[in-house]
């Protein structure tokens, strides 16, 4: 489609496989298969759920919402259901949303998914981005406990940085700058690499204080899979060892707010994360904006 090959794709995003939903497969099929794969795995059962919240920039239809098709694909009666649009940092301010909820005492059991089929708002004469970007669907159950294990959150965002980061629709502009309208991804590469690496970084240390935990007690660090020179940078601007740090970027190419959970599955399955183990999440994204958690994993 474009001037490249794997080589030049491997070089300079850590991308080796992607993954395409089918024509007539939509995030919330992704989400339902994500969900039963937990069941499954963890021989769980989630019929008490009690609210259902979707991150997703991908929906199938702007209304009804996907968190509503998964309630009901899956026979959650009497489930609340939200989609939050926060890009790449959409699940960890879905775990975030869902300690909020249980704290407040309304709600008991709630599944938190990060999922996408970007391929469908990919542009593929665009080099520098269509080599990115795959689907994907990953989820947790955030539910009430004697003793809290979400130890740490942050949020934050530059919303200045939206022109650099969109997925266009109907406006024609963001911030008074023009922008293309033509229902597909567009990136500024250079400025997100750069605000990114500054942010999260930052935003390490600002965990590392909330939760009492120093980065040399985080037991595996997750960020959004964005690219995996990103990654790389990360880890040498905080010093955080990168064979501590958990990625999906190979695998599954950048599937925004399911990037993380999918390197969640990944660590899980391949043995590395075990419980009490303190995990490190951020995502950050289109927004631009940021958030993370640290959690001490049950």
């Amino acid at each position: 489609m474009v001037e490249t090959n794997d080589e030049w794709i491997v070089s300079r995003t850590g991308i080796r496989t992607r993954h395409f939903a089918a024509e007539n497969e939509y995030t919330s099929h992704l989400c339902v298969g994500a969900a039963k794969s937990l069941v499954e795995e963890n021989n769980i059962t989630i019929d008490d759920v009690d609210f259902v919240i979707v991150a997703t920039v991908t929906p199938d239809q702007t209304m009804p919402s996907v968190s509503s098709q998964v309630q009901d694909k899956l026979g959650l009666a009497h489930a609340g259901a939200i989609d939050i649009s926060a890009a790449c940092a959409g699940f960890a301010y879905g775990i975030i949303l869902a300690q909020g909820l249980i704290t407040a005492g309304t709600h008991r059991k709630v599944l938190v998914f990060g999922a996408e089929t970007l391929t469908k708002f990919t542009n593929y004469e665009d080099r520098t981005s269509c080599i990115l970007f795959g689907d994907g669907a990953g989820c947790v159950l955030v539910e009430a406990a004697p003793k809290g294990n979400i130890l740490a959150a942050v949020t934050g965002s530059n919303g200045d940085g939206g022109k650099d980061l969109y997925l266009s629709n109907m406006r024609k502009q963001i911030n008074g700058q023009d922008v293309i309208t033509d229902n597909k991804i567009h990136q500024n590469g250079r400025a997100v690499f750069k605000w990114a690496v500054t942010t999260v970084a930052e935003q390490m240390q600002v965990l590392s204080e909330r939760s009492g935990l120093p980065l040399e007690k985080i037991d595996w660090f997750i960020p959004h899979s964005a690219n995996m020179r990103i990654i790389e940078a990360l880890c040498n601007q905080s010093g955080f060892p990168i064979e501590k740090t958990l990625e999906s970027i190979s695998i599954y190419g950048n599937t925004s707010s399911a990037s993380i959970p999918l390197a969640l599955h990944r660590g899980l399955r391949e043995g590395k994360v075990k419980k009490g183990d303190r995990i490190m999440m951020i995502g950050f994204g289109g927004g631009l904006v940021y958030a993370g958690v640290v959690v001490e994993w049950q």
